[in-house]
């Protein structure tokens, strides 16, 4: 089997969560995480609701979404992409989760707060990159502190 490059997976997994997985081999992994994406994106109408908060409608994204489930989108999504790039043998520091950590803690906490600022979306992405952000910045840090370029 070949060898897939940790960027590589990655940025499949970002396409949809699973993808990274099945490049790397591991099948049932892949297709478990496809079908709770698919279970999730159906619970929660995010398909509906990524279309009215690209339209503006900001009343109706917030009508149409299942909040109950949407929370559960930004780890499921997060831990997917960590998992690939790791078995892919990307990162090799053992704090490399704590991007993929972060942006799934601030997703979730902007899908939380996103019915009141910007509809079930946009404050769900925000928060991600936040969290990345953020996490990317402790683990620089961890590897300063710890004499690791």
């Amino acid at each position: 089997m070949k060898k897939h490059h940790g960027i590589e997976v990655l940025l499949w997994s970002i396409a949809l969560p699973g993808f990274g997985q099945i490049l790397n081999g591991k099948f049932f992994k892949g297709l478990l995480l496809i079908g709770l994406e698919f279970l999730i994106n159906v619970q929660s109408h995010l398909n509906e609701v990524i279309i009215s908060s690209f339209h503006g409608d900001i009343s109706e994204t917030i009508a149409n979404t299942n909040y109950q489930w949407l929370m559960f989108y930004p780890c499921i999504y997060m831990f997917g992409i960590w998992d690939a790039y790791k078995d892919a043998g990307g990162g090799s520091s053992p704090y490399i989760a704590v991007p993929f950590v972060f942006g799934a803690y601030f997703g979730t906490i902007g899908v939380i707060y996103s019915r009141d600022v910007l509809g079930g979306i946009w404050l769900g992405i925000f928060g991600i990159f936040v969290g990345v952000g953020i996490g990317l910045f402790l683990l620089k840090r961890i590897k300063a502190n710890r004499g690791n370029p």
